[in-house]
């Protein structure tokens, strides 16, 4: 089935993992010095306001991969002063260990056949090269023969990647391991802004400048709050105060699009269900596939049971 990857349009959510975090644990090493310093003087009161603008998804890692998402935007992190190599995801708060969110996607990938799923280690904070030893050696670990082996993007076809993982590795120790594909393979362009408009323009441009790249491509339609958004929206947070107003205007834009040599590949998003975000994006590989109605097989075989 000679269809290529780079121009499937594949739903991801944003932070994906930060479904649940941790008000008991301390700040995480991601978070400058003066977010810290608030919370150790406000304390649980810091931390309440600091969930409500860490937290991007409400839906666990089985519910995103039940409701269609297919690529996972991953930080991850030690603990500071806690003895071992356990790793945790972490959104300025600590989330829950990695392992755990990694069975999850396993035991679902085990269930539902014929299923590709992309994970982005894209951030590692307080991790020796220990950390990242015991980190990939669990990738290992946990998914076994489902991880792809690194290869030329271009000339991957569907069935090379059914019942797969890809693992994007942003970092060197992973340079030596041929299941753990480099950061550079998988470009996200990040717009940096609070503002709908400015945001739309920026991913217009960046996948008109795609195609020389010859890679994975991740248009991150999200809006990012600078320190003044917050201080606006305290105690509202990021999904009531930044993210629904602005989601008609993105989801637009998603609608608008088309795959292809200069379209879009991985569109990440915030809060996926607040909208028929996952579905949406699906539906332009309908652009691709009018003819070849197995692909669809890539997104849709966990609605068949």
């Amino acid at each position: 089935f000679p269809f290529n990857n780079l121009f499937w349009p594949v739903p991801s959510s944003h932070d994906s993992f930060s479904f649940w975090v941790d008000e008991q644990a301390p700040v995480g090493p991601d978070q400058k010095a003066y977010v810290k310093h608030l919370v150790a003087i406000f304390r649980f009161l810091a931390k309440k306001v600091m969930k409500k603008w860490s937290m991007t998804q409400n839906l666990t890692f089985r519910e995103q991969l039940e409701g269609g998402i297919r690529y996972f935007d991953l930080r991850v992190s030690s603990k500071p002063g806690e003895p071992g190599h356990e790793i945790y995801f972490i959104h300025g708060l600590f989330g829950h260990k990695v392992r755990d969110g990694l069975n999850d996607i396993n035991n679902f990938l085990t269930k539902h056949k014929k299923e590709v799923v992309f994970l982005d280690f894209n951030h590692h904070y307080a991790m020796s090269e220990e950390h990242h030893h015991y980190l990939i050696k669990m990738l290992k670990d946990v998914f076994g023969h489902k991880l792809c082996r690194i290869d030329v993007v271009e000339e991957i076809t569907l069935n090379y990647l059914w019942e797969d993982v890809l693992v994007f590795y942003h970092h060197p120790s992973a340079e030596s391991c041929p299941v753990m594909w480099p950061g550079s393979k998988i470009p996200a362009p990040w717009a940096n802004t609070t503002d709908a408009t400015d945001l739309i323009q920026f991913l217009e441009t960046t996948l008109g400048e795609r195609a020389k790249y010859g890679s994975f491509h991740v248009s991150q339609a999200i809006l990012t709050p600078r320190v003044k958004t917050i201080a606006r929206g305290l105690v509202r947070g990021l999904r009531n105060y930044l993210v629904e107003k602005n989601l008609p205007t993105i989801m637009m834009w998603v609608e608008a699009q088309k795959p292809g040599v200069d379209g879009v590949n991985i569109i990440t998003s915030d809060f996926v269900e607040l909208v028929d975000f996952a579905n949406t994006v699906i539906k332009l590989n309908n652009l691709l596939i009018q003819d070849r109605p197995q692909a669809h097989d890539l997104f849709s075989d966990c609605h068949k049971d």
